[in-house]
């Protein structure tokens, strides 16, 4: 059933005349009168009877006109929410990133997002593996690399960086390195082998300032956090990312003038979503956020 004639139909069947309804719609008696006459012969009834003091809607009429203003109400108050989102934003929104970055960072400044926003509900799902956002799988991600997805919006978010870390008891036990060079003599934590999507150019230590001989890992661990963890108790000296030990006190940085591969990170979305107003105030906090602390990222 062509919407555009229900429409008229509906207000002719509220005005109880053709004039009246044109004046409304904008339009002309004869305009209304064509749509009205397209749409009983669609459906092959009449729906209004013709009187000297206007028109009153037949059986079949009646019937239909219940059902168009049930559709008019439920577009208007579609309507009136939807503007009413636009001021006082409401819903859920699911977020996907990383395990390690969402549980050390994005997740403890997610306070501030839902004081700001009380009627926001958020979702979070860490994973390192992409999810399908296509799929439906979260609304947005935040990626610390190259999204793979050629489909969705990208948005650079931030740079973050990188250095290298050791325990305070591993320089103890062997030494500080003063040049890059000195890292052929030490402990060395790496990133291993994993399917999943990584952050690229963790492993630069093994090459920078290398001597002749080739440098191997002591350790190799497929997750940030187990890297770490493995730093912290004293195992040797991993790259690692900025804002994953920032205030740790059993970290410290080595060579702090050498700075390895930064990487950039993406916040991403559908096209679906491209007008949502949940989603571009989470976007915006994320900058704020990022923004506030770009020195320790």
């Amino acid at each position: 059933m062509d919407w555009d004639r229900l429409r008229i139909f509906h207000t002719v069947a509220e005005c109880g005349s053709f004039t009246s309804a044109g004046a409304q719609l904008n339009v002309s008696q004869s305009a209304v009168s064509r749509q009205i006459r397209a749409l009983e012969e669609s459906l092959n009834v009449s729906l209004f009877t013709r009187h000297a003091r206007g028109l009153v809607l037949t059986q079949e009429g009646q019937e239909l006109f219940e059902t168009a203003r049930e559709v008019v109400h439920k577009i208007d108050e579609t309507e009136r929410r939807l503007l009413e989102s636009r001021e006082r934003p409401s819903g859920l929104l699911r977020v996907t990133t990383m395990v390690t970055f969402g549980a050390v960072w994005l997740t403890p400044h997610l306070e501030q997002f839902i004081l700001e926003y009380p009627e926001i509900d958020l979702q979070v799902v860490l994973d390192d593996e992409d999810l399908d956002l296509s799929a439906g799988e979260a609304d947005v991600a935040i990626r610390l690399h190259e999204p793979e997805q050629a489909d969705l919006i990208q948005r650079p978010l931030a740079t973050f960086h990188v250095h290298m870390y050791a325990s305070p008891e591993y320089l103890a036990r062997k030494g500080t390195p003063v040049s890059t060079a000195d890292l052929d003599a030490h402990d060395l934590i790496t990133f291993g082998t994993s399917t999943a999507p990584v952050i690229k150019g963790l492993n630069w230590l093994l090459e920078v300032g290398k001597e002749t001989h080739k440098r191997t890992p002591r350790l190799e661990v497929n997750n940030l956090y187990g890297i770490m963890h493995a730093v912290e108790a004293g195992m040797g000296i991993a790259v690692l990312p900025d804002y994953l030990v920032h205030n740790r006190q059993k970290l410290v940085r080595v060579l702090p003038d050498v700075e390895g591969n930064s990487f950039n990170s993406y916040f991403c979305y559908p096209p679906e979503l491209r007008g949502s107003l949940r989603v571009a105030l989470f976007r915006d906090f994320l900058v704020r956020q990022i923004r506030a602390e770009s020195n320790i990222l």
